[in-house]
C-alpha cells in the first residue's frame, strides 16, 4: 500500500465533459474508456485532489462526468455485466504501468462518490466497483466516508454527498402499501439501506443496494418487529426490542449485510418498544422507550457486550430525555461521546459517562417542522452532529441539513445542504463505507 509515499498524477489529455449524468456504459463509453486508460501515473501522492483529477480526466474523455453530483444512476450496462457474469473481480488491467497494488491504493483514497465514474473506465474498474471489492478493501484499510440518505416524500429518497456537497436521488421504493400509509424504520448497514414496514398480515423488508442502485426484498428477521432500537457498525448491525406479533419484545438480533443473515442474540433485561440504539466504546446500547405494560416510560438503558454476549442494565441513563409520548430518543455518538436532541426544549445535550447524567450544551436549529420529535433527524456523521429538518417556504417544502463539530463551545450550527422537497423527514440513514 502507499503508506506515506506520494503519487503525482499525469494524464495524457482530456477533452470536454458532459453536464448531465450518464453512467450507462454504451459502446462509445466502453471503447473510449479503453483508450483513456493509456494515461500515466507516476509515484508520489500529493493529495487526494490529484486522484480526483484522474477520474475527472477519464470521465471527460468518455463523457460520463456526473455534473449533478448524482452517484446513483439506474443501469450498469449489459456489455460490462456480461463480462463478469460470475462475479469474479478482474483487477489485472487497471491503470497501465503502475501495477495492481498501487492502482487500487489510489482508488481506495478516492472519494467514493466518484466510483460510478470509475466503473465506466473499463471492465476491470467496473468489476471492482460492481462486486464490492473496493468497499471491502476500504474497510480493511479503515477508510470510511459518510453519505446521508433521507426520505421526505412517500417512497422517495434523496441523498447528500458530504465530500462533494451535492444532492442526488436514488430509485423510488416499490409502491408497497405499508410503506405509503404506515410508519417504517430504516437502517444503513454496509453498502445497503434496509427499510422495515408492516402489512396487515405480515412484516416486510426492502433492501437498497449501493452496488446495484436498486431495491429488492430483504431478508426477514427471525422475530419480525417494528418500533425497535438499532445501530450499525461496518457491515453489521444490531436491532433490539420493538413490537412483535405477541407484544413488546426483549429479543435482539445481529444482521450481517454481506451474508444477508440474521442471528438471534441473548434477550435484554427489559422488554421495550419506541427505543433507540447506538454504538459507543465498542458496545451496543438501547436507551429509553416504553415497557410492555401500562405504557411505562423507561428511564433505563441497556449495554450489550459483543465479546461476552451479555446485557447490563444502566438505571436512569435515559432520565430527562424525550421519548414515550413522542418520537424515540434522538441520540447520536461522535468520537465515542453520546449526544441527544431534546425536541421539546430544542436543546442539544451531552451524556456525562462518569456521573450518568445529561449536560445541556445549547440550542438546536429551531425552525423545522416536527410533531413531538417525529419529522426531525438527529445523526452523527464522522466527527459532526447533523440535524435534518423540513419547513414550508412559499407553499413548498424545503429540507435543510445543519452540522456542528462538537467542541468545548456552544453549538454553532451551519447549513451544509438545502433542497426543495417535502417539509417532513420520514426516515433518515447515514451510510458509512
Amino acid at each position: 500500500m502507499l503508506g506515506d509515499r506520494h503519487v503525482i498524477l499525469a494524464i495524457d489529455s482530456a477533452t470536454s465533459s458532459s453536464s448531465t449524468p450518464d453512467l450507462t456504459p454504451s459502446e462509445k463509453h466502453t471503447s473510449g474508456s479503453s483508450n483513456c486508460v493509456t494515461g500515466s501515473l507516476q509515484v508520489a501522492w500529493e493529495h487526494r485532489g490529484q486522484v480526483e483529477a484522474l477520474v475527472n480526466c477519464y470521465s471527460k474523455k468518455n463523457k460520463v462526468c456526473t455534473g449533478s453530483g448524482n452517484p446513483a444512476i439506474e443501469g450498469w450496462g449489459s456489455e460490462m455485466e456480461d463480462a463478469d457474469q460470475n462475479g469474479e473481480v478482474n483487477t489485472s488491467e487497471l491503470i497501465g504501468g503502475i501495477g495492481r497494488e498501487l492502482a487500487i491504493s489510489c482508488l481506495l483514497r478516492l472519494p467514493r462518490s466518484y466510483y460510478y465514474d470509475v466503473a465506466c473506465v473499463n471492465r476491470s474498474f467496473y468489476s471492482l466497483v460492481r462486486y464490492g471489492e473496493l468497499y471491502r478493501l476500504r474497510r480493511e484499510a479503515q477508510i470510511v466516508e459518510q453519505m446521508i440518505y433521507c426520505s421526505c416524500n412517500v417512497l422517495e429518497w434523496d441523498g447528500f454527498d458530504l465530500c462533494r456537497q451535492r444532492w442526488f436521488s436514488i430509485p423510488s421504493m416499490p409502491p408497497i402499501e405499508c410503506f405509503t400509509l404506515a410508519d417504517k424504520e430504516s437502517l444503513a448497514v454496509g453498502t445497503n439501506i434496509l427499510v422495515f414496514g408492516r402489512r396487515v398480515e405480515a412484516h416486510v423488508v426492502l433492501r437498497y443496494s449501493l452496488l446495484t442502485n436498486s431495491w429488492t426484498t430483504g431478508e426477514m428477521m427471525n422475530t419480525p418487529r417494528c418500533l425497535f432500537g438499532s445501530a450499525s457498525f461496518g457491515e453489521k448491525a444490531i436491532v433490539a426490542g420493538g413490537i412483535g406479533e405477541n407484544g413488546t419484545l426483549s429479543s435482539a438480533e445481529l444482521y450481517d449485510s454481506e451474508m444477508q443473515t440474521w442471528t438471534t442474540l441473548p434477550n435484554m433485561n427489559r422488554a421495550r418498544q419506541m427505543c433507540s440504539g447506538f454504538f459507543m466504546d465498542g458496545k451496543f446500547y438501547v436507551i429509553g422507550g416504553k415497557a410492555e405494560r401500562h405504557n411505562e416510560i423507561l428511564s433505563c438503558a441497556e449495554e450489550f457486550d459483543l465479546e461476552n454476549g451479555t446485557w447490563r442494565l444502566i438505571p436512569y441513563m435515559a432520565r430527562g430525555l424525550n421519548g414515550g409520548s413522542g418520537a424515540p430518543p434522538l441520540v447520536a455518538v461522535v468520537n465515542n461521546e453520546l449526544y441527544a436532541a431534546d425536541y421539546a426544549s430544542k436543546e442539544v445535550r451531552k451524556y456525562d459517562k462518569e456521573n450518568n447524567a445529561w449536560i445541556t450544551l445549547g440550542s438546536l436549529p429551531g425552525r423545522y417542522t416536527s410533531v413531538h420529535g417525529w419529522g426531525l433527524a438527529f445523526r452523527s456523521c464522522g466527527d459532526m452532529l447533523i440535524v435534518i429538518g423540513g419547513m414550508s417556504v412559499g407553499g413548498s417544502g424545503v429540507i435543510e441539513i445543519c452540522s456542528w463539530v462538537p467542541n468545548n463551545g456552544l453549538p454553532d450550527w451551519k447549513i451544509i445542504g438545502t433542497r426543495h422537497s417535502g417539509s417532513f423527514v420520514y426516515n433518515c440513514a447515514v451510510m458509512s463505507c
